[in-house]
C-alpha cells in the first residue's frame, strides 16, 4: 500500500546527471541505505528539526555528496516522519 506526502516528491530514479529535473522551490536529497532520490520543498530547510539532520549530514559527510544531491544520514522511513510533520503545519 502506498501513500503519499504532500510536499514531497519521490524521484522515479536515481541519477546524477545534470539533466534530472528539480523544480523551482525544490531541493533533491538522497536518503537511507539505498541513497533514495527525494525532492521536497526548500522551506524545509528553515525548519529546526531539518536543520539537526543538515548539521548530522555535514559531520558524517562534509560537503562532499557525490550523489550531486544533499545525502541526509537517517533511514527512509524517519525522514518520511519527519517530512510528514512540516506538511501538516
Amino acid at each position: 500500500m502506498a501513500f503519499r506526502i504532500p510536499g514531497i516528491r519521490r524521484a522515479t530514479s536515481f541519477s546524477t546527471s545534470k539533466g534530472t529535473n528539480v523544480p523551482k522551490g525544490y531541493l533533491a536529497v538522497y536518503v537511507g541505505d539505498k541513497m533514495k532520490r527525494f525532492v521536497i520543498p526548500v522551506s524545509y530547510l528553515n525548519q529546526p528539526s531539518f536543520q539537526e539532520l543538515l548539521c548530522q549530514a555535514e559531520e558524517e559527510f562534509g560537503y562532499d555528496h557525490p550523489t550531486g544531491g544533499l545525502t541526509i544520514p537517517c533511514s527512509e522511513e524517519e525522514f518520511q516522519n519527519l517530512t510528514s510533520e512540516f506538511s501538516g503545519q
